[in-house]
């Protein structure tokens, strides 16, 4: 078996944004929304890509992965760090804050599997406060939603890096 430099393009199934451009637009406001109480509940802006990237692995969002990476980059997020999202409960790389934010994270995303529980909620508030918890479900909310919609549609080609 001979393995090749050619990638593989993974077509656009439907052009979301220009079909239902008022219904982009209002996602867009919404993760600008969860944004700002991010800022105003002073959470991390490493914190909140830590988040996105967490939610968009569990939901298989190529796109959402690749732009979450790179933001977590130019928030200051390492590589080994980023490398390490998708197995962070047995990484000891990552603060108490940021344990209860992915935490958070996994059991939202995965809520027709956890509803939550108490606990999680519990654990959240205990660490980060009740704001900053409030304002992580607001953008826990808002990258699900892109995730939908970027996992059904593949409306976001992934760009490549020049090499």
């Amino acid at each position: 078996m001979t393995f090749t430099d050619s990638l593989v393009d993974i077509p656009v199934r439907l052009d979301f944004d220009q079909l239902v451009p008022r219904f982009s637009r209002a996602v867009a406001s919404l993760d600008h929304a969860a944004t700002g109480e991010l800022d105003r509940a002073g959470v991390d802006p490493a914190v909140r890509e830590l988040v996105r990237l967490r939610a968009s692995q569990l939901n298989g969002c190529a796109y959402c992965v690749d732009q979450h990476a790179n933001d977590g980059r130019a928030a200051g997020v390492t590589d080994q760090k980023l490398h390490a999202v998708a197995i962070w409960r047995d990484s000891g790389l990552f603060t108490a804050a940021e344990r209860a934010a992915l935490e958070l994270t996994e059991s939202v995303t995965r809520l027709s599997e956890t509803h939550v529980p108490d606990g999680v909620v519990d654990h959240a508030r205990a660490v980060l406060g009740e704001e900053p918890l409030a304002a992580l479900l607001s953008l826990i909310v808002a990258i699900n939603v892109w995730n939908m919609i970027g996992v059904t549609t593949r409306c976001w080609p992934v760009h490549r890096a020049a090499a």
